[in-house]
């Protein structure tokens, strides 16, 4: 069981801010694209592919600072919350611009909440950032990340009814999830989660039945899913995850028209919907 939580200290954090910038260079953008298996040589002035601030100016932690599971300690710009296990719940992109190859990417981070809820396995902290980011001065996308912080329990928490299957999208591809997949994002974004690229950990210690796929990885995923469908980026990207996906099978990117947007999904390829989103232009 994890120490107590002190809601009034960790609330302290609010408003908090932290600048990180890093250029977008050729060698990045190839490596990103690699990863996607998309196409093409970077040269600079072309524009970057969307998502790819994501991969950008990670905290970067030294190995003797890294906790049990690979994350950084606890502490710093983000509250020292003392639950062990951290996921990113959700948030949402408003793309104001392109990122173009060459630029300064610089991103504003500022804590704008810390709040405590009791969920179906146990006490649940909420952490919600804003990151302004720009790029060589100009206003390119502002985002909210959504995270949260959950105590030792089993994965699944106590027994409930098995959720029914994901619908299939008037769109869908299958993904792969290979372990060279996971561990070539978790290296472009410098994240030593073990949870992502350490089998024996995740199985034996974490008690997951195989490698999680990364929220921010299936984020990237329907994004680009959406600007394929539309033939251009999205203006404004929701999502939340509701439940893991893992290496052990196929998943799933799933696209249904939507009033004026996409209505977005992934999903295992006969289970239930891991992460939703809706994107609009």
């Amino acid at each position: 069981m994890s120490e107590p939580l002190d809601i009034d200290h960790l609330r302290q954090w609010i408003g908090h801010e932290e600048i990180k910038s890093e250029q977008v260079t050729p060698a990045l953008v190839d490596r990103f694209r690699a990863t996607f298996d998309q196409e093409g040589e970077a040269q600079d002035g072309d524009i970057a592919p969307v998502m790819i601030h994501l991969c950008l100016a990670p905290p970067t932690a030294p190995t003797s600072g890294l906790g049990p599971d690979g994350h950084p300690a606890r502490g710093g710009f983000l509250p020292p919350v003392p639950l062990p296990r951290r996921m990113w719940a959700g948030g949402a992109f408003t793309f104001h611009d392109d990122i173009r190859v060459g630029a300064l990417v610089k991103r504003h981070s500022t804590i704008r909440d810390v709040a405590v809820k009791e969920g179906r396995t146990g006490l649940l902290c909420f952490v919600t950032v804003d990151h302004e980011i720009s790029a060589d001065g100009r206003a390119v996308l502002t985002e909210r990340q959504d995270i949260v912080y959950r105590d030792v329990n089993a994965p699944g928490g106590p027994a409930k009814k098995t959720p029914e299957p994901a619908a299939h999208g008037t769109h869908r591809v299958t993904v792969v999830p290979s372990a060279p997949l996971l561990f070539r994002y978790s290296a472009l974004t410098f994240n030593g989660h073990r949870i992502h690229y350490d089998n024996p950990y995740v199985t034996g210690v974490e008690g997951y039945p195989g490698l999680i796929v990364h929220g921010p990885m299936q984020a990237t995923q329907l994004v680009q899913f959406a600007e394929k469908i539309r033939g251009k980026r999205p203006a404004r990207f929701d999502f939340r995850s509701l439940s893991p996906l893992f290496d052990i099978a196929d998943y799933t990117l799933n696209a249904a028209v939507d009033g004026d947007g996409l209505r977005l999904w992934t999903s295992g390829v006969d289970g239930p919907v891991a992460m939703e989103a809706r994107a609009t232009w």
